[in-house]
């Protein structure tokens, strides 16, 4: 990418969260991801240029440093900080600007430091994958959310340990006007490794997306949230796009008919994909990761009663699902076993301050911070030591319980020279897929104490809205059954995935 030769014009609006913006080029495969300031910070940045660097620059060591070894080498991509000339920035931001959601634009974009995150366009196959058939890459992204339920001996609700936490704050949310419906997704059913329930999973994003899942077709994003949208319809549009994908032209079912074929052949495309595992050899038995059952179910999930009285429930060692799931799993004590610990490491810093930079409270993100995640004792022995150790772990799970999965993936024909050694199953149609992770940026320090507040108005809205009866959840799963396109596998009709690195 060269500097002096950057032109607005080449770049267009990808999407943005709560702190950055992201655009994308059009020609190649490269993300920028800007900072992002609230309106009242619009004409004095926040930041120095030095410090806004130094701030993304954070980000890039965190995900190489710390969330690379954990999370795996083939899923993380850490980008590189850039430096970008004002005059462009200030002109990209005018450009994108119409662009943007209304319900952004309470943030703009930092135009005065010229600092940003360079990143490969995850939504896009490599170059390497090519295939002749010349449809755009499809890409789905998942924000999984926290897999398990917690089992720490501190937690004073035992409703913690039965419904999980994004099921629990669906309603806390839907209460304060976050959202208009209920999503039904449930991330311990994602999480399951149970083909059945992951299938539920990944069917109830589609029907209820919220921030939660996108698909991108050709790097253009085709379906999103739309709070306020005819969800039959969005779907119906969302399966005549990828309907060149999995059914044959030619085809004589109706449109109706189609459509639920179509989004029934995704999402077993997205299960097979999160399943892949990428580190075991192909023959010999898969190794397997088992949760206790207690820890896999929610009370709040559907039909999760009948599901668990068959099938197989655990991920298979070193899938993304895995590596994700054992990261979240650093948050072993809950916030509630976390607080006193906390303030065992408050009192110490407001005693001796200069303690902050020791300790890595605001990084340095190398090789001596991931040791403290690593090597943090497993009981509690009163040490400073300990509590920061166990604050880093929480801080680590955190980035994971908040990540995104990007699964890309194009339709490639029977004489596309692919390693068959990647195929993980042999029927078509076959596709070529690519699995990584993203959105690894480190947690706050500060931010700890806001989230034992804020567990604690979920909890308690929770309680508060679901303990005079339990009719709403019966009347959940009734609507579950009714659902536009549950799919169970067809014999003979499966997807065959080949993996390849990004």
């Amino acid at each position: 990418m060269e500097l002096d030769k950057m032109d607005e014009n080449d770049w267009k609006y990808h999407g943005e969260g709560n702190k950055s913006l992201v655009v994308s080029h059009v020609q190649h495969a490269r993300v920028l991801r800007l900072l992002k300031y609230s309106t009242e910070d619009a004409e004095n940045s926040p930041k120095t240029t030095d410090q806004a660097f130094r701030h993304i620059q954070n980000i890039v060591d965190y995900s190489q440093n710390v969330m690379k070894p954990l999370l795996g080498e083939k899923f993380v991509h850490n980008g590189e900080a850039v430096k970008l000339p004002l005059d462009f920035v200030r002109q990209l931001s005018l450009k994108v600007q119409q662009e943007r959601p209304e319900s952004r634009c309470d943030k703009v974009m930092d135009t005065l430091s010229g600092c940003a995150l360079c990143l490969p366009n995850l939504t896009q196959l490599s170059s390497c994958c090519c295939c002749r058939e010349h449809r755009p890459p499809l890409c789905i992204e998942i924000k999984p959310k926290c897999g398990f339920l917690p089992a720490s001996r501190h937690i004073t609700k035992d409703i913690k340990r039965k419904v999980c936490r994004f099921c629990m704050h669906q309603h806390f949310k839907l209460a304060n006007g976050k959202w208009k419906r209920l999503s039904r997704y449930c991330p311990l059913d994602l999480f399951s490794g149970n083909k059945q329930r992951m299938s539920l999973a990944i069917k109830n994003l589609i029907e209820e997306p919220q921030n939660n899942f996108n698909i991108f077709k050709g790097g253009e994003c085709i379906y999103s949230c739309n709070d306020d949208a005819d969800v039959l319809q969005d779907l119906d549009e969302l399966a005549q796009h990828l309907r060149p994908y999995f059914l044959p032209s030619g085809s004589l079912l109706n449109r109706q008919q189609s459509s639920k074929v179509v989004l029934h052949e995704l999402i077993q495309v997205i299960v097979s994909a999160l399943l892949s595992s990428w580190d075991c050899p192909r023959s010999g038995q898969l190794r397997k990761t088992h949760l206790s059952e207690g820890r896999v179910t929610c009370e709040a999930s559907l039909l999760h009663r009948d599901l668990l009285r068959n099938g197989n429930h655990c991920l298979p060692k070193d899938c993304v699902l895995d590596k994700i799931l054992g990261t979240q799993m650093l948050d072993n004590l809950d916030i509630e076993g976390l607080s006193p610990l906390l303030k065992r490491v408050e009192q110490h810093l407001q005693m001796f301050p200069k303690e902050r930079c020791r300790l890595q409270m605001d990084g340095p993100y190398n090789a001596s911070f991931l040791e403290k995640v690593q090597n943090c004792p497993a009981e509690d022995d009163g040490s400073l030591e300990y509590a920061v150790g166990k604050v880093h772990q929480y801080r680590v799970a955190m980035t994971a319980k908040d990540c995104s999965i990007m699964v890309a993936i194009a339709t490639c024909g029977e004489d596309d020279g692919l390693d068959q050694s990647l195929e993980i199953q042999t029927t078509k149609p076959r596709f070529t897929c690519s699995v990584s992770i993203l959105d690894l940026d480190p947690k706050p320090y500060e931010s700890i104490s806001h989230q034992s507040r804020l567990d604690s108005k979920i909890v308690n809205h929770y309680l508060r809205r679901t303990q005079p009866n339990n009719q709403e959840l019966d009347n959940l799963e009734e609507l579950a059954n009714q659902s536009l396109f549950l799919g169970r596998d067809r014999d003979g009709e499966d997807c065959t995935l080949v993996f390849h690195p990004v």
